[in-house]
């Protein structure tokens, strides 16, 4: 992105306000989202699961919040989702080595059934809390593209009258910046649907992964 063009529109930042955005290297965010106490979740859970990838990443996924697996491994996408999504980018021609992956909301939330973890979605409160951590990797990566995987990273960037279910597969503006933002299906989400809908929303979310690696590749 050239100076002036970044100095002119800003960098890229999630769609509602957000105040005090953290700034430093990812290591040094990282360290700080360790110590985060912003919200309660991260009193049950194991430890914080920030994004991971290179600090040039082109290209940065943003889902909605860690798993029993990635609460585990404190490194997002390594459960049942993030292995289908990992093989649809392969197959979409990117490398996730070569992407920053991260979620809207950084930690485990669960309801305790025995031994079994049960995944809670995060209330709009714990969302609205961990925003700026997600604002600080925007801010910190200025990506190119942004792959919203899920209606919660979808309204967090594009603002809450987005809708997935219409807007999956467009190329959206993510405010004043520079950065495009296409949206889509949660990996999740495919591996709960059923057939013949499972197979049309794995095909969608292989379409609008090459949307965008052809549209940082033009």
């Amino acid at each position: 992105m050239p100076a002036s063009a970044a100095s002119r529109r800003g960098p890229p930042r999630p769609a509602k306000p957000v105040d005090e955005v953290p700034t430093g290297s990812l290591s040094e965010l990282r360290a700080a989202a360790d110590a985060c106490r912003r919200c309660p979740l991260w009193r049950p859970a194991t430890q914080t699961v920030f994004g991971a990838g290179p600090a040039r990443a082109r290209i940065m996924l943003v889902g909605e919040q860690p798993g029993a697996q990635e609460d585990l491994a404190g490194q997002p996408f390594v459960g049942p989702a993030g292995q289908l999504l990992r093989a649809a980018l392969e197959a979409a021609g990117l490398d996730p080595a070569r992407l920053y992956l991260t979620n809207t909301v950084k930690h485990f939330k669960f309801e305790a059934r025995g031994k079994r973890r049960l995944h809670q979605r995060a209330s709009a409160g714990e969302q609205a809390a961990c925003r700026p951590w997600l604002a600080a990797e925007l801010d910190r990566l200025r990506p190119r593209m942004v792959v919203a995987l899920g209606a919660m990273a979808g309204q967090t960037l594009l603002g809450n009258t987005f809708r997935l279910t219409m807007g999956r597969g467009q190329l959206l503006p993510l405010g004043e910046s520079d950065t495009t933002v296409v949206a889509t299906w949660h990996p999740s989400a495919i591996l709960r649907a059923r057939d013949p809908k499972r197979e049309e929303m794995h095909r969608q979310l292989l379409d609008d992964l090459q949307l965008a690696a052809e549209h940082v590749r033009a």
